[in-house]
């Protein structure tokens, strides 16, 4: 059964995800064992139902590893023209410090290896020290990085609204701020 087109939302001028997202953090490792194959052929599932949304993280265990191996075995059955019909956001958490923009250029190259794309459709930023505002340097790398074509585009994740206030003004542009909900 595919999902009604009112099921899906235009996050971004290019960028439609699913209203609701396939959320990744179950495989970080302390839910169980994790199947791989199993892992991937549910992936199938949830897209075919039309969930095509993944929300994950660099220290989500192998949930860009998952999403990689997804993309490659989806060309194989489907082509490579349909690869935009995937969503993935995926995040970086730094331990708190100085940033520089080798350790971000590192990052994100590891999460395009690891998801098997060569732009990330959206890098969500958390930060949890708002005393150390190495946060700024961080975002401008990653700025940087995304003005050069690897990241389409810039989010947080559980910034309050002083700090997104800093950020905006520093002419960071952010396209969303995922905050928790329970």
């Amino acid at each position: 059964m595919a999902l009604p087109i009112s099921s899906r939302f235009q996050f971004a001028p290019d960028l439609s995800i699913s209203r609701i997202l396939n959320g990744m953090w179950q495989v970080s490792g302390a839910h169980g064992h994790i199947d791989p194959q199993r892992a991937v052929a549910e992936m199938f599932a949830y897209h075919d139902a039309g969930f095509t949304s993944w929300d994950l993280a660099d220290h989500y265990g192998p949930a860009e590893d998952f999403i990689g191996e997804f993309r490659r075995e989806f060309v194989m059955r489907h082509s490579a023209q349909r690869l935009s019909e995937i969503q993935a956001f995926t995040k970086w958490v730094p331990r708190p410090g100085r940033v520089t923009r080798r350790m971000v250029d590192d990052a994100i190259g590891r999460s395009l290896s690891r998801m098997d794309v060569e732009c990330l459709d959206l890098l969500q930023f958390h930060w949890w020290d708002y005393a150390d505002r190495s946060y700024l340097d961080a975002l401008k790398h990653l700025a940087d990085v995304q003005h050069e074509g690897k990241i389409r585009h810039l989010a947080l994740t559980n910034f309050d609204t002083e700090r997104l206030r800093i950020i905006t003004d520093a002419g960071i542009r952010i396209v969303s701020n995922q905050v928790q909900y329970s």
